[in-house]
């Protein structure tokens, strides 16, 4: 059915009070698409739609809202709404919500949590923020050596609905060691009288609890995993990191070099939820340097004033060979930063790489001059030298700006810096002063 219709359907029993009937509507729709039209309602609705929920129901929606619906429900519902909900919660998706809240809503939120559950919440609050400790939950099947398929299967059954996944079973000692992971569909075709030591996968892949979620999201893209162990520094499971957790850090760590590669800080609230002065503060910082930088291309011109009085040609030419150059640049650092994100490419690859778009350079540089040479003598009458002084300019621009932009992300990274803050911005003001360099050389030199 069309999600209009639905949205109506679901309005009009709201307005007509018909709670009963809202109630089983909803419940015939996903969490994400009630999250998504508890959205669009003022303060007094969404209170009113969220107490509808059956409290199992609400809970998950719950985790899917933003961050705004979530404060205001907080500061509408009781003492007591508050406790429930945190209950029917899984743990990473609390430490989340917790995450967000100003300092005096998360005091009242631990205040009316069970003493268990609020343990367990200020031990995940400690961990640093973006590693696999502050992401994972402990809502996942652990079981011993000592136990067969028969044994495993039943303890699925009893505890599996409080858990957050059981695709993946987890072996552990009495000292809590991680042993190993069972997938679940090799459980499901084994003998019941066999032992799960003998179905366990060869080697361990892990997290520990400080590793960066970069980490963990390039490990879970590696391997192919549903869910990954994170273990402390002695090697005892302590966690599980989810497969829906590592897509939203992929999301977040995509979005973060998108916004450095186009020279922005990384904002922490989506675009509408961040103020004027914040979207000012994020973006001067490199502007500012951008600007100050174009002053060598600026002396370059100024030097070279003289061979741009000889035809107005030559200053014509000037912004396509800069941004020939800059898009070049541009297509090298992107193929770099991918393949440096996906494990692909490594700093002792640069000869490897520098090697193949230099190569790759040449291709398009000869393509691309060629094409100029060809509009410079038909289309505006040139004379032969300008043109070939303009086509071999671009020639050489082309391929040294592919030279720097696989070099640059490379070089970043062993230095320890993001491949992403190497990209658009310094790519474009070296590529820049370069090409204006070998322009003004070649033509001071052949037509002078």
């Amino acid at each position: 059915m069309d999600w209009d219709v639905i949205k109506s359907k679901l309005d009009t029993l709201l307005a007509q009070g018909r709670h009963s009937q809202l109630r089983g509507a909803l419940m015939m729709l996903n969490p994400v698409d009630i999250a998504g039209y508890m959205k669009e309602l003022d303060a007094e609705k969404l209170l009113l739609v969220f107490r509808v929920l059956p409290k199992d129901m609400s809970a998950e929606v719950f985790s899917y809202m933003d961050s705004d619906q979530r404060e205001m429900l907080v500061g509408s519902i009781g003492d007591a709404e508050i406790t429930a909900l945190i209950s029917e919660m899984f743990v990473d998706d609390a430490v989340d919500f917790l995450e967000e809240l100003p300092a005096n809503a998360v005091k009242r939120v631990l205040q009316n949590t069970d003493p268990k559950m609020r343990g367990i919440i200020n031990q995940f609050l400690q961990y640093p923020e973006n590693s696999a400790g502050s992401l994972m939950t402990i809502e996942y099947c652990d079981f011993t050596p000592d136990m067969n398929v028969s044994d495993a299967l039943k303890n699925i059954k009893e505890t599996g609905v409080d858990k957050e996944t059981v695709y993946t079973l987890y072996l552990v000692d009495k000292q809590r060691k991680l042993l190993g992971t069972i997938p679940l569909h090799k459980v499901l075709v084994a003998a019941s009288d066999t032992m799960l030591t003998q179905l366990v996968d060869p080697g361990i892949i892990s997290v520990n609890t400080l590793d960066d979620q970069e980490v963990v999201a390039d490990t879970v893209r590696k391997y192919h995993m549903l869910s990954i162990p994170v273990v402390d520094g002695e090697g005892r499971l302590v966690g599980i990191i989810t497969s829906d957790d590592i897509m939203d850090v992929i999301e977040e760590e995509n979005t973060e070099d998108f916004e450095k590669m186009s020279g922005l800080a990384p904002a922490e609230e989506s675009y509408f939820k961040t103020g004027l002065l914040r979207l000012a503060a994020n973006r001067l910082p490199w502007l500012l340097i951008l600007m100050f930088t174009s002053i060598i291309s600026g002396a370059i011109i100024a030097r070279y004033e003289s061979v741009l009085a000889i035809n107005i040609l030559l200053s014509a030419s000037i912004p396509m060979l800069m941004d020939s150059g800059g898009n070049c640049g541009q297509q090298a650092s992107t193929l770099m930063i991918r393949g440096l994100a996906l494990g692909e490419i490594k700093f002792r690859d640069l000869p490897r790489v520098l090697w193949t778009e230099i190569r790759v350079g040449l291709i398009i540089g000869v393509v691309m001059s060629g094409v100029t040479l060809v509009r410079l003598l038909l289309l505006n009458g040139a004379a032969l030298d300008l043109a070939l002084v303009i086509s071999a300019s671009l020639f050489a621009t082309v391929v040294l700006a592919k030279s720097i932009g696989c070099t640059l992300p490379l070089i970043a990274q062993r230095v320890g810096l993001d491949p992403a803050l190497a990209a658009s911005p310094l790519i474009t003001t070296l590529v820049d002063a370069s090409s204006l360099f070998i322009f003004f050389n070649i033509a001071s030199k052949y037509i002078l």
